[in-house]
């Protein structure tokens, strides 16, 4: 199918939005649309839509729908991650640095150059490998490397783009006998990707000693931490989280030892609601002095409109003994 809708004026935008239900001052509305995307503002306007009777979403507007409620829904949650990048900078920088404490402890600053050190890489049978190599050609792109040599090559860019001074110092310094960084310098040069490879590559010892630092099982450790990482790139690019269905769960921990993640009702899986009180335990962990519920409450306490469900926190969620552990 070929794609051939018209760009839009503002103006043109506007009246399009205005004639499908949605009460706006058309001043106000094109000077909304001119900071913001008409299709990323369609993304908060899409659960106001008037839905048929097999639950399919039309183009028109519920009655009543008005732009100050769904400005004030696009504005709840872009302070909504900001407060979870927060949580997820202090998450982020522990994991990265129990992972490289015990890994280094074990191997040394550059025993990451040893691959049997990562065992958790993925190693594919020789068939396979020739398999897709194959079909690489036959698209006329390059050989498929290993995954463990794609993470060093992406280790390299990283240092390669860097400017930070300690990047160059130990370039000018130890450059000629070292081409790659120790690795507790080359973790602070990591994207959120090649951080979470290096966590599912390490040994089982290493992984376990990082988990017992949170006192955390290590399959939780793990599921956790790619949920945070996930859920930090959806922040970080802007994405919109306050209702958003993610396909990256963290796991429940289990029953017998943690019998407050299983009272009902509970937190959706899927929905930004447990990934907050993920966040929220996990900061517990970090420091016993954090405010960082406070601020959440504050947030909710100024949109009470905001719907739960859609959040997947229950009603009363508040008094939930997860968010209220001494209660």
């Amino acid at each position: 199918m070929i794609y051939s809708k018209e760009a839009l004026s503002l103006e043109e935008q506007a009246d399009r939005l205005i004639g499908r239900g949605l009460i706006a001052d058309r001043d106000e509305l094109i000077g909304r649309l001119k900071v913001v995307n008409y299709y990323r503002l369609s993304g908060y306007l899409y659960p106001f839509r008037i839905q048929d009777a097999a639950g399919k979403a039309g183009d028109t507007f519920e009655p009543g729908t008005n732009l100050e409620t769904v400005w004030r829904r696009y504005n709840f949650d872009r302070r909504l991650r900001i407060i979870l990048l927060d949580a997820i900078e202090r998450i982020e920088v522990a994991v990265r640095t129990r992972f490289v404490f015990h890994f280094v402890q074990a191997h040394g600053p550059f025993g990451y150059l040893n691959e049997k050190n990562l065992p958790g890489f993925k190693k594919r049978p020789l068939w396979k490998r020739c398999w897709r190599n194959l079909k690489a050609l036959a698209k006329l792109r390059g050989l498929e490397r290993p995954d463990y040599q794609q993470w060093i090559g992406k280790l390299q860019n990283e240092k390669k783009r860097a400017s930070d001074t300690f990047v160059k110092h130990f370039t000018k310094t130890y450059g000629d006998h070292h081409e790659h960084l120790p690795l507790w310098m080359a973790c602070e040069l990591m994207t959120c990707e090649t951080a979470l490879q290096l966590a599912y590559g390490v040994d089982r010892d290493v992984l376990k000693k990082a988990a017992a630092d949170f006192g955390f099982p290590d399959e939780q450790l793990l599921s956790w931490t790619k949920a945070i990482f996930t859920l930090r790139n959806s922040c970080a690019h802007h994405a919109r989280v306050w209702n958003r269905a993610f396909g990256v769960k963290p796991s429940i921990p289990g029953k017998n030892k943690n019998p407050n993640w299983h009272i009902r009702p509970g937190f959706a899986p899927e929905r930004i609601g447990l990934q907050l009180t993920v966040c929220y335990h996990w900061l517990g962990k970090l420091s016993s002095t954090t405010r960082w519920r406070d601020r959440l409450f504050t947030l909710f306490d100024e949109y009470p409109e905001i719907p739960l469900d859609e959040m997947g926190l229950p009603a009363g969620w508040r008094t939930h003994p997860l968010w209220n552990p001494n209660s």
